[in-house]
């Protein structure tokens, strides 16, 4: 690894990039629930949200056997770019004419949709990832700076939507399903998605990074990292991994919804983005409370941010707990770096180098797939449960809340009681 420093005009350019990159998942990833229970399709929540996992499952095969194989990875991140933009531009063109009465299963038009745009969006993370590694040459302390203009995408793409304005939308696409200026995220996110399309052509040329190597559908999926799973402390962090994501499928699909609920908040979208902007605080902080606390303290930290989030939003509920509401949601840079991004440090350093991305593609696979999977369905029967059960038509957001708590301290429990941490495993 060469010693000079990575030009300042290709940090810019990878910023940028990952801008971008970010932008285009908040720009719909939290606000569609407004636009779903406003266009009465609410019963789609759990599907929509289950789509997404899918591409993380399939993400893998595709830049394992093409992206990362045949093809300079800035011209592949630019076509999917462009293929995820039809589609979003295809769903408020679509939407006026599917029949009221169409059956709310896999395959509603729209569900068809969102399906084809996370299939082309879910692999870009991982190559957006590898255009910007490939061009740096101090990864540990540059990388950082360029993936937290990730989350400032997100955060700004919150208020752009937030700040769309819903009259004029409607008076230019009338006979749209109703949801104000919520259909336009449709729209922003085709926008953007089609400018980073373009934009990718004019970033470095990156060679396809496994370029003349054999591949094995069991690398690709990382099932050579099983062997790992021997270990007993690393089974009980895969499993408590996978259950973990179980309530975080849940504060995606319907917290937005729980703080629009809430009435004294005047924008819910906007309000979600304070989770990112702890993100950034505690991200930057990461280095130096790891070297303090290691590996089970902070995976643990993380586990009973989910445990603390889900009470105040239990608590809050029945008296709308203005405090205890945003308190929730600003945890989310606690749930999701002290956890996520301390699995990825303990993945790397308990994985032989051999394995190492094997490893890490596996860690992906169970908790942004299958993980995300099973938690968006069970959480929309749990949903659908207290729906039912509503009096005067208030969710029962109480009970909603009440039972991923207790699930995540259950989580905890288990992973305190027989997660063992090695020396070699915490050390710096």
């Amino acid at each position: 690894m060469t010693t000079q420093k990575t030009p300042p005009s290709t940090v810019t350019a990878l910023s940028a990039m990952m801008f971008l990159q970010f932008f285009i998942w908040g720009a719909w990833y939290v606000p569609v629930t407004g636009w779903l229970n406003a266009a009465k399709l609410g019963d789609l929540t759990a599907l929509v949200f289950t789509l997404c996992p899918i591409g993380a499952i399939v993400s893998p095969l595709f830049l394992g056997m093409v992206a990362d194989r045949f093809f300079p990875s800035q011209r592949v991140l630019g076509v999917m770019h462009l293929l995820g933009a039809a589609f979003m531009l295809a769903i408020p063109l679509v939407m006026p004419h599917v029949p009221p009465d169409t059956p709310k299963n896999i395959l509603h038009p729209l569900i068809l949709l969102l399906l084809g745009h996370a299939l082309c969006y879910m692999p870009t993370l991982g190559l957006s990832s590898t255009v910007a590694l490939q061009h740096i040459t101090n990864p540990e302390k540059v990388f950082p700076i360029i993936r937290v203009l990730g989350t400032i995408g997100w955060i700004v793409a919150a208020f752009v939507i937030s700040g769309l304005p819903g009259e004029f939308l409607k008076s230019i696409w009338g006979g749209l399903p109703q949801g104000d200026a919520d259909i336009g995220q449709f729209y922003v996110v085709a926008g953007a998605s089609t400018l980073l399309g373009i934009y990718s052509f004019f970033l470095p040329h990156t060679t396809p990074p496994l370029a003349g190597q054999q591949v094995s559908i069991g690398k690709l999926l990382g099932l050579d990292a099983i062997k790992l799973l021997k270990e007993r402390s690393y089974l009980i962090f895969v499993l408590c991994s996978l259950l973990i994501c179980i309530p975080l499928a849940g504060y995606y699909a319907q917290a937005r919804n729980y703080v629009e609920a809430t009435g004294w908040l005047k924008d819910a979208t906007t309000t979600m983005s304070y989770g990112q902007v702890s993100e950034i605080f505690f991200m930057l902080i990461i280095p130096l409370l790891f070297v303090r606390l290691g590996v089970k303290k902070m995976l643990l930290v993380g586990m009973l941010a989910w445990v603390a989030r889900y009470g105040l939003f239990a608590g809050a509920a029945a008296d709308q707990v203005k405090w205890m509401v945003l308190i929730g949601v600003a945890l989310h840079g606690v749930c999701y770096d002290f956890f996520f991004v301390t699995g990825q440090i303990y993945v790397d350093k308990a994985s032989p180098a051999a394995i190492r991305g094997q490893a890490q593609g596996f860690f992906v696979l169970i908790t942004q797939g299958l993980g995300m999977i099973i938690g968006a369905q069970l959480f929309g029967k749990l949903t659908a449960i207290y729906d039912r059960t509503a009096a005067g038509g208030v969710k029962d957001w109480y009970n909603i809340w009440l039972w991923p708590a207790l699930f995540a301290a259950v989580i905890v429990v288990i992973f305190f009681l027989f997660f063992k941490e090695k020396k070699a495993a915490a050390a710096q």
